[in-house]
């Protein structure tokens, strides 16, 4: 049964992470309650100063769900686990994880869920745009399980509960670092910028901010039957690799610029360091980096009314700016989530040759 969309309050699973701190400020802006739930650390300091409360646990565990949900209208479930996680946790967060979010979300009444999916879920496909009704192919752990999530999500809906699904392109924007954060010091640096392939290929990206319009179109909008179905979302304007990465590398004026590579001796190469743990690149990154990637968007614009405010190079330069505002206060400690830098391994040296 479809509920009213009228909000109360709202629940972000994964509230301590890029996205999860994203959606939190536009909800607030807007006037929204919301709790957040996590099993990382929050940095309060970063979020509003009123209308939240900050719970630590885990959505694998029903209890922990149980008391984030009280008095909850709405939730936004993007608690993941990333492809450099072990696979058990990826499997069991991601998937286990999303039934466990679904299931307490029907026992407590909650009018609408949206889940946030990736467009991983397409594998690496030859024909672009990409269209929701496609087959869903992963590549890795990380695509398999979003696949998996999906299709609890969609034995959910076919019993007549409230799930919709964002599938977003890779998205960025303040507070992202991970990949983008060896791509700025390198930049910073006045590197030359190395791509795998001739950088010809189209590789749409997503500025964290349109995204979170996206979600709240899908858990506001007067419309059940648009809440409750499954959209790509992605900028609507980018252009080739070299000039979108050409375009921030001219904003930052630091002499670095992009330098195309072959892609085949290139992932011959990323492939063995990987395996040997010496690079922080994994299988998705530089496995697809010199394909095509890019979805079609008309159905959520069509739907929910939804269009983005930035393109690549715009989002690529928002990025990029607060990064070079906020390196100095920017934790030192490496990680594997999308808010800590990453450990460039033996691309500290390679940088040194670029």
């Amino acid at each position: 049964m479809i509920r009213s969309h009228v909000m109360k309050k709202v629940l972000i699973t994964g509230g301590a992470g890029f996205f999860g701190l994203h959606m939190t400020r536009f909800l607030r802006a807007r006037g929204h309650a919301v709790v957040l739930l996590d099993i990382a650390p929050y940095a309060t300091s970063e979020y509003p100063s009123d209308g939240i409360e900050f719970l630590a646990g885990d959505v694998r565990v029903p209890a922990d769900m149980e008391r984030a949900l009280d008095g909850v209208s709405h939730v936004v479930h993007a608690a993941a686990a990333l492809p450099l996680w072990s696979r058990e946790d990826i499997f069991s967060t991601n998937v286990e994880g999303t039934r466990v979010v679904l299931d307490r979300s029907v026992v407590a009444g909650v009018s609408r869920v949206a889940y946030v999916s990736s467009t991983a879920v397409y594998g690496v496909p030859k024909v672009h745009p990409l269209y929701e009704y496609y087959p869903r192919v992963g590549v890795g752990d990380y695509g398999e399980s979003k696949i998996l999530a999906e299709t609890v999500c969609d034995e959910y809906r076919r019993n007549g509960h409230p799930v919709g699904v964002i599938r977003p392109k890779t998205f960025i924007g303040p507070y992202r670092l991970g990949v983008f954060q060896i791509l700025f010091d390198w930049i910073e640096g006045g590197h030359r910028i190395p791509l795998v392939g001739s950088g010809q290929n189209r590789y749409q990206l997503l500025d964290v901010e349109d995204l979170c319009d996206a979600f709240y179109r899908m858990i506001t909008t007067g419309d059940d039957d648009a809440a409750c179905d499954v959209y790509n979302a992605g900028a609507f304007e980018y252009g080739r690799v070299i000039e979108d990465v050409g375009a921030l590398c001219e904003h930052a004026g630091t002499g670095s610029r992009p330098l195309p590579l072959p892609a085949a001796p290139v992932i011959g190469a990323l492939t063995v360091l990987d395996a040997m743990g010496l690079s922080p690149l994994y299988k998705w990154v530089y496995g697809t980096a010199h394909t095509d990637s890019f979805v079609s968007t008309d159905k959520i614009r069509e739907k929910l009314g939804w269009a983005p405010q930035y393109s690549n190079a715009a989002a690529l330069i928002r990025s990029y700016d607060w990064y070079m505002e906020n390196r100095g206060s920017i934790a030192t400690g490496t990680g594997v989530t999308h808010r800590v830098a990453w450990d460039q391994g033996i691309l500290k040296l390679i940088k040194k040759f670029m």
